[in-house]
Order: C-alpha cells, then structure tokens, then sequence
C-alpha cells in the first residue's frame, strides 16, 4: 500500500491587511482542502507580511519544508505588492514583459470599457523563469515555478481568481507530476465526554492501528472528534479498513458517538426524533431559545419540534408553564425540583414525547455561594420519568449557554437511545 511518495505543501499568503487582521485569509484554508482531496500533505501554512526580509525568509523556509509552495496574493501593480520582484529576486532572473500576458490584460479592460493604464500594463511584466498562467477573471497572471526540484505557484489573493487558478491549472498540473496517494478521511463524532478520558478509553485501539491509518483528536466546544485518515493506493481499500477500524472501537465509546463526518448534534437529534416517530418540546430559561435556534436549525424539522417557551422570570414559570409557586420559593429557578416541574410540563402542554428544559445563572452575575455563576440544571420528561442533570460551567455567560444547550440535546439523544442510566 505504500507505492507513492508522501508530496508535502506550504502555502504561503502575503499581505499586511492579513496580520492586520483586515481580512481573513479564507484562501489557505480552501487550498488546504483541494490539496488534500489530491492526496497532498500540507505541512505548513504561513502569513507573512509586505516586507522584503520576511518574504525572502518564507521562501527559503518553505523550500526547507516542501515539495509544492503555493502563494497567494501580493501581485497587483502598485509599490506596495512585492511577490513578484522578489520572487524574481529570489530566482536570480529579470522581469520582461510577456506579450501574450498584455493581451490578456488589454481584453479584460477592454471588455469592461475601461482605459489600460500604464500600471495596469505592469501586470503583464513577469519573472522570466515563470511559466505564465492565464488568469480568466482578473488582470493579475499567475505564475508557475519549477526550480531545485520543487514547484512554485504564485496567485492572485482575490478568492474567486485564486479558485479558477488553482481549478483550471494548479491540481491538475500537480496531479501530472506526482504519482499522489489516495487519502480517506471518516470523523467519528462524540459528545458527553472529554478528550483525556476518551483517549484513555481507545488507547489499545489507536495503539493497534495500522501504520497507514492515522488517528487525530479534535476538540471542539463540548465535544470530541476522531478523525482516521488512510493512505494508500485504492479507495474502496481504505474506506473498508478505515470502516473495520471503527466497528472495533464502537462498542467502546457508543454511547458518546453521535454522529459521522459532517453531521451536527442538532442534526443527529433530529434523525432520531424521525426515525422514531416522536416530537419535543422545550422550556427554556437560562439558554434563552438557544437550544430552539438550534433545533429548528435544520430543515424538516417541524416534523418533530412542538415549539418552545422561554420563561425567564418566575411569574412566568409559574403563570405560562403551571410551576408550583411553593417550589420556586422553596428552591428557586435554579434547583432540580423546579426543573423536573418545567420539563414535565412543557411536554404535557405541548402534547410531546419529550419535553426538554434548562434553567441556570448564566452571568457574569447573578450567582452567590450556594449557586455560582454557571450552575444549570437540565431535565428531559419521557415514557412517565424525568431524567435531571446539574451542570457546573464557567464565569462567561455565552459559553454558558452554548454548553447548556449542548448538554441539554446530548440528554435528548441518550433519553431517545434509552441511555441514559
């Protein structure tokens, strides 16, 4: 499985309005996912800014580094773009004009009724040991490098000229050079668990991997992702043992498993709910409809979402949702009894399978010593029980409610799943 040689990237985007944060360098990341599609690795993706020094130092690190070095933007007409002097620079060559390059640029003003100006005919003045690529869209060209054994591709920053460049010419001359790999991604999703105990969990699994299967952990706000990346020669070959692979480690952590690939919480909720006939309401305090947003998020689902109230005050927890107004004395919002009563409720109210609830103090105020800043209880009413959860989260009042609403659908889910105990 191994008759390929492992092609490595670095992307290089230049420009002082990316590390000014000005704008958002959109472009390395687009890059990095068609390279991978082809089978090749990126190493590397670096920001540097409108500086001689800085540019020539990249230059020379990513040819350290890598086979391929792809770079966006610095190339318009003005002082200020200095991709390709110094590319020139750096090739030891002169910049001469290219009379095809002029007639490109001639046309494309033309066809907009617009003047060719002299720094406009500029454009058109490339290094002479670049191969000059046509750019269909824009009056930047781009240029192609084949020196030391290695490939340079320098492109416009302006993303849909950069796209065409990269579609029409770059994978597809690339894919003419090397005999590239097949790579096979799957992301096994999880949820209800962090990265450490996960990772305790499947260690003798990862540990027994093939060579060629590679596993990385992906944390991300209350949840874990597992992507297995395959290399090889075959596609079928790979997605079959990439798929064995995860039959093994399923029962270990299915409980925490759901979803595949691109799949969403709120979409795995709603899968479930249709698969099983069944419809949810929700009461939502402290989240605020957060959890609602998400749900109705995904088309369809009007097929199992009943509507939600948010009574943020007492009065209404009590005077809408029917909450014993000796129980909110009693305990509060924020306690389990008055949780148990608002989930209950909301299902009944709304004639739904399963009614969904959230109560807490999201801040930055609002807690005391008893009940803290981030304390949330949570409660999903089903089949005559109600299954509650106490939450203890942090000082910063949105991602307080992003992590209620996350724990509050990975109770939906284990309560639809009969897991919960």
């Amino acid at each position: 499985m191994t008759n390929y040689k492992e092609i490595k990237a670095e992307i290089l985007a230049i420009g002082d309005e990316l590390l000014y944060g000005q704008i958002i360098d959109t472009n390395s990341h687009w890059i990095s996912q068609e390279l991978d599609k082809i089978g090749v690795r990126v190493v590397r993706r670096t920001t540097v800014g409108d500086n001689r020094d800085s540019i020539l130092a990249a230059f020379a690190d990513a040819e350290k580094r890598a086979d391929i070095i792809l770079m966006t933007g610095g190339l318009g007409p003005t002082n200020d773009d200095l991709t390709k002097p110094l590319l020139a620079e750096y090739f030891k060559c002169s910049i001469e004009l290219v009379p095809e390059a002029l007639e490109a640029v001639r046309i494309f003003f033309e066809k907009r009724g617009r003047e060719l100006t002299e720094l406009n005919r500029l454009q058109a003045h490339l290094p002479t040991k670049c191969t000059y690529v046509p750019n269909e869209v824009g009056t930047a060209p781009g240029m192609w490098f084949e020196e030391n054994g290695k490939v340079w591709m320098s492109m416009p920053g302006v993303p849909h000229e950069m796209k065409k460049l990269m579609t029409d010419f770059v994978l597809p001359k690339i894919k003419s050079l090397y005999a590239l790999p097949v790579i096979y991604h799957k992301v096994i999703k999880t949820v209800g668990i962090g990265e450490s105990w996960l990772a305790n969990i499947i260690k003798d699994w990862e540990k027994n991997l093939p060579n060629h299967i590679k596993l990385a952990y992906l944390p991300s706000l209350g949840q874990v992702k597992l992507r297995l990346t395959a290399f090889g020669d075959d596609y079928d070959e790979l997605q079959a043992e990439v798929e064995t692979a995860i039959d093994q480690v399923r029962p270990l952590i299915d409980k925490y498993i759901y979803g595949y690939n691109h799949e969403s919480l709120e979409e795995s909720i709603g899968r479930l709910l249709k698969q099983a006939n069944k419809k949810v309401a929700l009461a939502e305090s402290c989240s605020g409809g957060y959890i609602s947003h998400l749900i109705t998020s995904i088309p369809g689902s009007s097929k199992y979402f009943q509507g939600s109230l948010v009574p943020y005050h007492n009065q209404f927890k009590n005077e809408i949702l029917d909450v014993n107004a000796d129980t909110l004395k009693a305990y509060g919002a924020v306690s389990e009894e008055t949780i148990i009563q608002m989930a209950e409720n909301i299902k009944t109210m709304f004639g739904a399978d399963y009614g969904l609830a959230s109560s807490g103090i999201a801040g930055p105020d609002g807690g005391w010593k008893e009940k803290p800043v981030g304390t949330v209880w949570i409660a999903c009413a089903y089949e005559g029980k109600t299954v509650s959860k106490k939450l203890q989260l942090t000082q910063d009042r949105m991602l307080n409610i992003q992590l209620t609403a996350i724990a509050a659908l990975n109770l939906l889910r284990l309560c639809i799943l009969g897991k919960t105990e």
